[in-house]
């Protein structure tokens, strides 16, 4: 357990809220996040704009209250978990959450090939989806392993650099295809309005299990709430519109194809591959973190090398044509996971957690798995049954309000 009380250590906190600003803003800047954008073209002009700016305010906010928890005490994402769960209900969450960065990093390389296969295939006359594979692997594998002490640093360049990037290829789609065209596009009726919204929610969730590993290296809990929010807000939403616009104007879900066909391949090359990179690192880093939840004695880089090597292997036999599927997975799984451990901490713990004595947790807490159930079942309920409802905020609100109900009642 030695290991796992120097990662809770306060020396290590050096990140400021403009740290965790570019940090989320890099985040975002992904082709995962214009593809989903894309997604939302049945929803037409009014309808998606509506989804994208409400989701994400929605999803954002326990996306930076997860944070808070991280920030305040120093923790990662799946040892705050041991305070509702137990320190085996945590194992279960680590598992989980080890199966969806897995996949991330998988989905996220294999989206990154596909689109630079295109590019290179419309410039060039090249592909070699493999090579694509292996670049983008390596990259985000090196990137997580240089250690948080220099994510602030390249994090800013390469932030900086794409969104420059970015806003040419805003101008130029706005150009191409105006708002006075667009927003006279209607909605086809092939997707629910709400089954739409939850797919911009699952974004900011999907990051939920994973952003207190970044803010417990916070100087200020403060500015690490405000940089996270408004990080991934603005260039998350902006990401989104991207990819909404591009489908809108050329009639596809899939955005790269228009990007080349407008002039963007070079462009479009860089802000494939180097997205990718400051995307993937996170999701590579915060599985070998979710691991040492389970094995705390494994050496950090050794972990995060791991994973990083077996998402690359993963991302040359992962389906990605289910990769709506996936994002509905990761919803209902961890909106109600997080439902219990917001509600648990802002709630039930009054935001005071014993951090030491985490490590010498009960094994797990039937209570807090009786609500995640009860809040994945209203999710699958939701999504299947009511597509015209919402899944997310039900099952956020009915996880947290079983799991204080249960607490309630067996206290009385």
């Amino acid at each position: 357990m030695a290991k796992e009380a120097v990662s809770i250590s306060p020396v290590n906190r050096n990140l400021t809220g403009l740290d965790f600003f570019l940090l989320w803003s890099g985040a975002a800047i992904s082709m995962a996040e214009i593809w989903a954008g894309g997604m939302l073209v049945a929803l037409g002009f009014w309808g998606g704009v509506l989804a994208i700016l409400i989701g994400h305010i929605v999803g954002n906010i326990p996306l930076s209250l997860g944070g808070v928890i991280g920030s305040e005490w120093g923790i990662s994402s799946m040892f705050s978990i041991r305070a509702a769960f137990g320190r085996i209900g945590s194992y279960l969450a680590s598992f989980f959450n080890i199966v969806q960065l897995l996949g991330w990093t998988a989905i996220m390389i294999i989206i990154c090939a596909r689109s630079m296969d295109v590019i290179s295939i419309k410039m060039f006359g090249y592909n070699n989806r493999f090579l694509w594979i292996l670049i983008a692997g390596l990259g985000s594998t090196v990137w997580a392993m240089v250690g948080h002490r220099w994510w602030k640093w390249i994090q800013r360049i390469a932030v900086i650099a794409l969104g420059a990037l970015c806003l040419v290829m805003t101008y130029v789609v706005m150009t191409f295809a105006p708002l006075s065209y667009l927003k006279n596009i209607i909605a086809d009726g092939s997707l629910p309005w709400a089954t739409g919204f939850d797919i911009v929610i699952a974004m900011p969730i999907s990051w939920l299990p994973l952003v207190a590993d970044y803010s417990r290296f916070a100087i200020n809990p403060k500015s690490a709430c405000r940089g996270t929010w408004w990080g991934y807000f603005l260039v998350s939403s902006w990401m989104f519109f991207l990819g909404f616009f591009l489908s809108l104007a050329t009639g596809q879900s899939d955005p790269i194809p228009g990007m080349v066909a407008m002039g963007f391949g070079v462009i479009a090359f860089m802000v494939v591959l180097f997205s990718t990179i400051t995307t993937t690192f996170l999701d590579i880093y915060s599985t070998a973190v979710s691991f040492m939840n389970i094995k705390p004695r494994v050496k950090e880089k050794l972990a995060t090398f791991i994973f990083g090597v077996l998402g690359t292997v993963l991302a040359l036999f992962f389906p990605v044509d289910r990769y709506e599927s996936f994002l509905y997975f990761i919803g209902s799984i961890f909106i109600p996971l997080f439902g219990v451990v917001l509600f648990d901490y802002f709630f039930y713990r009054k935001r005071i957690i014993e951090v030491h004595q985490l490590l010498h947790q009960k094994e797990y807490d039937l209570l807090a798995i009786l609500a995640w159930v009860g809040g994945f079942i209203i999710y699958e309920l939701f999504l299947n049954y009511l597509p015209i409802f919402s899944a997310s905020l039900p099952s956020l609100f009915a996880a947290g309000g079983i799991y204080l109900g249960l607490k309630k009642w067996t206290t009385i």
